[in-house]
């Protein structure tokens, strides 16, 4: 339903009347068309929401966007692309655009993504529901991808989100991976349905079993009702199998038949159950190394990469390093209460720097370590973790982006980090690493990494710096 009030307009270069569609929705729409007629129009009237189409002369559609972003107070804006512009509207998105329709314009979509815009206008924070917010953040638009590599995750994601094949994301530990899936999710049909992401590495192999597909009473002991798995609970929307390659063989059986059949039967139970679920999986590991060794059935390895996207490590894309932390640092300031924070020049320039081994999970986590344990409205490069700030000043030393050793070298140093920090406890780092406990300790005695003890460790002294603060990212602090 939508809400009365101000009225929509449409950036059309040959409009010459409203699309039927558009008038359906029971607004008025005032027709623009260039980017200096939509932004003299907004000066002179209110409006919900811009429809711009992606075949204007001149700036284009995203140089509209940008301006109409920067002059104009018009909250919400939608691309309209034709099916040979999808490239245009993804620049768009890049440049503060919500979301797009592919035209011919079909009235369902029409009605389904503006209403939830214009909804969304309306409604006080406290009043959203999980469902409504997850969807908002995991529109296409709010995807760092000013990289060339981010972009064609982007591409990739515009292309399989409406289908329902699976897809294989790969990529190193922390690079985002269950952020494609959930764009992959919320940019679909089935974004008003569940998403539920299972870390196969995780849970126990006598449990993985029946949390995925449920079980019945008596079943096993311990098993006193009937418990459905996370498959039913799915259905009608998708599941995420993180690190999927530590899924024993056994389930690995079952996953494969219920891909192909579309059906499942619980633990203990006599009959199969239809689902409809989509299935997104992970990993950051080699699929076909764990085949050859006899670890991983081949059928299931093709059939869950009839698509693959491919996540590149964050020192593949260091110009989206600073979209990223002034992303990270709202999302810290929303969540702590905190005042606006700023990060300046230099640590800008440090962070760009430093080759992250732990990717954007990494940069998450060195943000917020940094954001709470140094108060003030401004993070310097000083306030900055000595690994990230000696890297940095190697690599000037050097002149250029230090290159990447390998991956090997790069999850070692990691591992042992993480241990560091946490005083040698496998459980804290294995869980700080987002990865099976297992999983760890295998790491562990495949990198001979040494697990420190707590004893001699001293926190390092404070630094002072006298940088002055960067214009170029928003405030984030504390109260």
């Amino acid at each position: 339903m939508f809400i009365a009030g101000k009225q929509i307009l449409l950036v059309h270069p040959a409009a010459s009347e409203v699309p039927p569609v558009l008038r359906s929705l029971g607004r008025r729409v005032s027709v623009a068309h260039d980017g200096a007629g939509a932004r003299e129009l907004a000066g002179r009237e209110e409006f919900d929401m811009a429809l711009v189409d992606t075949d204007l002369a001149g700036d284009g559609a995203a140089g509209v966007v940008a301006r109409l972003r920067r002059e104009t107070a018009i909250p919400s804006i939608l691309i309209l692309a034709a099916p040979g512009g999808v490239r245009r509207a993804i620049r768009a998105l890049g440049e503060g655009a919500d979301d797009y329709l592919v035209k011919p314009l079909e009235r369902t979509e029409v009605v389904a993504r503006v209403g939830r815009l214009l909804t969304w206008q309306h409604l006080d924070d406290r009043t959203l529901d999980l469902q409504k917010e997850l969807t908002r953040r995991y529109f296409l638009g709010n995807l760092v991808s000013r990289s060339a590599g981010m972009r064609r995750v982007r591409d990739q994601i515009l292309q399989v989100a409406a289908a329902r094949s699976t897809v294989l994301v790969l990529g190193e530990s922390g690079v985002g991976k269950e952020l494609v899936a959930k764009a992959i999710h919320y940019n679909s049909s089935r974004r008003e349905a569940p998403f539920i992401a299972i870390n196969c590495a995780a849970i126990p192999t006598t449990l993985i079993e029946t949390e995925l597909f449920g079980h019945e009473r008596g079943a096993f002991t311990g098993a006193v009702g009937r418990h459905k798995g996370k498959f039913e609970l799915a259905d009608g929307g998708t599941i995420f199998l993180d690190e999927v390659g530590e899924m024993d063989l056994g389930t690995q059986a079952k996953l494969l038949r219920v891909l192909e059949e579309r059906a499942l039967m619980r633990v203990g139970g006599g009959r199969e159950i239809g689902v409809d679920v989509r299935v997104l999986a992970a990993t950051n590991g080699d699929l076909e190394q764990l085949i050859a060794r006899g670890r991983f059935r081949e059928d299931l390895y093709f059939r869950l990469k009839v698509i693959t996207i491919s996540v590149p490590p964050l020192r593949d894309r260091r110009e989206d390093i600073p979209d990223l932390a002034r992303t990270f640092l709202e999302q810290i300031r929303r969540d702590n209460g905190f005042k606006p924070m700023r990060l300046t020049d230099k640590a800008i320039r440090a962070l760009r720097l430093y080759s992250w081994p732990g990717n954007v999970r990494e940069l998450k986590n060195v943000l917020e370590s940094t954001a709470i344990t140094h108060p003030g409205a401004t993070i310097r490069a000083a306030d900055l973790p000595a690994g990230v700030l000696g890297e940095a000043r190697a690599e000037r030393r050097r002149g250029a982006p230090g290159e990447a050793t390998t991956l090997e070298e790069m999850e070692r140093d990691l591992i042992r980090r993480t241990l560091a920090r946490h005083a040698g406890n496998r459980t804290h780092a294995a869980r700080a690493l987002r990865i099976g406990l297992r999983t760890l300790q295998r790491k562990i005695k495949a990198y001979g990494v040494h697990i420190p003890s707590a004893r001699g460790r001293r926190p390092a002294p404070p630094q002072r710096s006298t940088e002055t603060p960067s214009p170029g990212l928003p405030r984030a602090g504390r109260t």
